[in-house]
């Protein structure tokens, strides 16, 4: 075999593999550990169902407390799903949503609850995913059961 084609076949593989390998961005993950942390930190406070998503939208825990009724599972999962889809707590959403006439068909798509009790989880500037408490109260306490569930997490429902 020549040598000048040798190294030149040589020099062809190498350059191909480093156009093969992008340098893709870096996430930081939701784990089913914090999931876990979440979803208890919430259901030792708060009376109803809990529902954990991780940043693609992926269901990781769901906790319904003794007693809670069977739609409040789909409802937290919404109220999730709402939130991160829209990186907003859902009962701000839901504010923005009633003020705004061109925005008043949201509440038709299945996927979205807008009701209170749906978060963001952001750490740092980045979303890792979302939180839904449905059942404990109303809208209002169940963002609440959230909201501290995600401080003591060290989570934030706003970038940062």
């Amino acid at each position: 075999m020549n040598v000048k084609y040798l190294v030149a076949s040589l020099a062809i593989g190498l350059s191909a593999s480093v156009f093969a390998s992008p340098e893709l961005p870096r996430h930081a993950d939701l784990d089913l550990k914090t999931a876990r942390l979440l979803a208890d930190t919430a259901m030792s406070s708060c009376t109803g169902t809990v529902s954990v998503l991780d940043r693609g939208g992926n269901l990781l825990v769901t906790l319904r407390g003794d007693g809670v009724g069977p739609h409040n599972t789909a409802a937290s999962q919404r109220k999730a799903y709402t939130a991160l889809s829209t990186k907003n707590p859902t009962r701000l959403f839901a504010e923005r949503a009633r003020s705004n006439p061109e925005t008043a068909n949201l509440n038709t798509l299945d996927e979205l609850l807008l009701l209170g009790g749906g978060i963001p989880l952001f750490a740092g500037d980045e979303l890792v995913g979302a939180m839904g408490v449905a059942g404990s109260g109303g809208g209002e306490q169940d963002e609440n059961c959230a909201t501290r569930a995600a401080d003591k997490a060290g989570l934030s429902i706003t970038r940062s």
